[in-house]
């Protein structure tokens, strides 16, 4: 219906249609799954939208969401935009100038904060944030001698809200009923790998037809249960959690904790999940450490079963006719193997995997596949919404898939993909140049460099920026490097590196600790620290042999040549990742400079030092040797 132009008119139909019958939120509490009906989603979205307004909330004034996913959360947003207002998700591991930016960038006015932690935070800030008008908590563990006048709890902001609607009976449907598909319905800042994170504007109009649009691909039903995990303030948990399920009707799932999202995926059955390239790679990673922990049997029964559920995989992707043969003995490795794998990850009702966000190898793609786990690639940013996805049947693991409806990609004379998207952000939050700029004769410039394969599919090899050319002018991607090098079970994180003035590419790693760690036990290697376990010989080797299997994969002219393993973990608080755990690759670059000249220097070895504050204040310096290897 032409009527139904914007979310919370959706929302209100599919109340007043499901009412107190079907579920709509569910959450695990204390070991307890807690079920919302629609009744009961609109009654808590009323009463706070209702509750803003007696507080001076107006059209276009914007509400903060800070916090893990909850169904608070998910209420405050729709709260925000049933008063014709917007939401801006902000992550929660943002530490307090992060936030106070965020505040102040986007002119919010009401934040929704989840527990103490953020609440501190806050407040820490509150002098520099004079706008800010009332911060509304749900967990109140550890507040309850908190005397500051800008704070309440979401049980008293419901009773207010609750008050001020017998007071005005009509004006919820009233103000619903003033919103235009136009209206900005969220900020979604934007990664900030290159710079200051910019406050991408999306209206209604936006998030629903990338909604619709995917929803119509994936052919979603109310009878769907979606687990949300991936944080609000990423456009993908806009447009497939939020969006989508008012869109679809589908139930929304939130994990007690991070801790126990794979037991709570089991426990509902979870038929949709997102999961960022991370995630997935963690997944895997784990995976191949238990693997190589398990009893001998067990381990020789994956190995002996693995290349042939490979092989049966690659098969279903290329669509070629599988034999008989080879079905059967695939039905046997699915049963004795990979469903209780499967099991074990809590995906054994999976039906729809996505992955997306930055490059993901397509050697993740296919492994999964293969042991019957159904992910996808989709792509799209803040800006441009999603643009291209996957479609069951026509799974390509080395592309992002077609254009969805209401898109269309191309490439620019020097490769870089351009899209036109109805989903389309509407612009920069008070920064009209810088909107301008990202678009040319009615293309968005994605910054992204790819191509488009034979089959119509999309191939995003890597940031236009961070294409580079080795002396002579040969040319080669560190994305491409580095999403291949993550499918190891021992490396967390890698930064490959190289320019004009270099012969070659080089590389420093992260190890995963937990990986790494259990692979030392097992061979009776003895360590202390991070550090001292990534500067081992055995360890070195042990990287080394990893990065020789990805260069055998690779052009002779952008195989990696030295490695070295980082003493410390990169870390997002430290501006060393983004916050969807991104590489910033420029920052790293100029932070790690001496280790990068000592893997062109001829250098065994480079003295690094280590700021280090201790519990009682007091500060010092660590300095370590960190140990320089050649690949052949």
């Amino acid at each position: 219906m032409s009527d139904l132009n914007t979310l919370p008119k959706i929302f209100l139909k599919h109340a007043k249609e499901y009412g107190s019958r079907e579920i709509a939120l569910r959450e695990k509490d204390r070991g307890v799954w807690k079920s919302y009906t629609w009744l009961d989603y609109e009654e808590k979205v009323r009463c706070l939208s209702l509750f803003l307004v007696s507080m001076g909330f107006k059209p276009g004034d914007k509400v903060a969401l800070l916090g893990e996913n909850k169904p608070e959360v998910y209420w405050a947003e729709l709260a925000a935009q049933a008063a014709c207002g917007t939401a801006v998700g902000i992550f929660s591991d943002c530490g307090p100038s992060e936030v106070k930016f965020f505040i102040n960038h986007a002119d919010v006015s009401f934040i929704f904060a989840h527990d103490q932690e953020q609440i501190d935070k806050i407040l820490e800030i509150q002098d520099e944030t004079p706008q800010l008008k009332k911060v509304i908590y749900w967990n109140p563990r550890g507040l309850w001698n908190y005397k500051d006048p800008i704070l309440l709890s979401i049980d008293n902001a419901l009773e207010k809200g609750r008050q001020y609607g017998n007071e005005h009976p009509h004006l919820f449907e009233q103000l619903v009923a003033q919103g235009c598909p136009e209206d900005i319905a969220v900020i979604v800042f934007t990664s900030g790998t290159t710079g200051t994170p910019k406050a991408a504007m999306l209206s209604h109009k936006g998030l629903m037809v990338s909604a619709k649009s995917f929803a119509e691909i994936e052919n979603y039903r109310p009878s769907d249960n979606y687990l949300s995990f991936v944080p609000v303030a990423w456009i993908t948990e806009q447009i497939i959690g939020i969006a989508g399920s008012i869109v679809s009707g589908f139930v929304v799932n939130f994990p007690e904790s991070a801790e126990t999202v794979t037991e709570n995926i089991r426990e509902i059955g979870a038929r949709i999940l997102f999961y960022s390239p991370r995630q997935w790679e963690s997944i895997n990673r784990m995976v191949q450490s238990k693997m190589l922990d398990s009893s001998w049997l067990k381990r020789t029964i994956y190995r002996l079963f693995l290349p042939i559920a490979y092989k049966s995989g690659d098969y279903n992707l290329a669509k070629k006719r599988q034999g008989i043969g080879l079905k059967l003995i695939h039905g046997i490795a699915q049963w004795l193997v990979f469903r209780s794998l499967r099991d074990n990850l809590g995906l054994s009702h999976l039906r729809d995997g996505y992955t997306a966000g930055s490059a993901v190898s397509p050697e993740i793609i296919r492994y999964f596949q293969a042991i019957g786990i159904n992910i996808k690639q989709i792509y799209g940013s803040s800006e441009m919404g999603l643009v291209t996805a996957h479609r069951n049947g026509d799974i390509r693991p080395e592309t992002s898939g077609q254009a969805i409806p209401g898109a269309a990609v191309k490439l620019s004379d020097e490769g870089e993909i351009l899209t036109q998207n109805e989903g389309m952000f509407v612009g920069y939050y008070q920064d009209a140049a810088a909107s301008a700029k990202k678009f040319h004769n009615g293309w968005y410039r994605s910054g992204d460099y790819g191509y488009i394969d034979d089959y119509g599919h999309l191939i995003v090899i890597d940031r236009m920026e961070d294409l580079r050319s080795l002396r002579g002018g040969k040319k080669f991607s560190p994305q491409y490097l580095e999403v291949r090098l993550r499918f190891s079970p021992y490396i967390k994180e890698v930064l490959v590196v190289g320019s004009e003035e270099r012969d070659s590419a080089c590389c420093l790693v992260n190890i995963d600790l937990d990986n790494v760690g259990r692979w030392a036990e097992a061979h009776r290697l003895s360590y202390t620290t991070f550090a001292d376990l990534s500067q081992k010989d055995e360890v070195l080797q042990l990287i080394r042999n990893e990065i020789q299997k990805v260069n055998s994969l690779v052009p002779k002219e952008s195989r990696l040549k030295r490695f070295l393993n980082m003493a410390k973990e990169l870390d997002a608080d430290e501006a060393e990742l983004t916050r969807t755990r991104k590489l910033r690759r420029a920052f790293l670059e100029q932070r790690y400079d001496n280790l990068i000249e000592a893997l062109y220097s001829g250098q065994g070895e480079v003295e690094v030092e280590t700021l280090v504050e201790y519990r009682d204040g007091r500060r010092g310096t660590l300095r370590r040797a960190i140990k320089v290897c050649a690949l052949s």
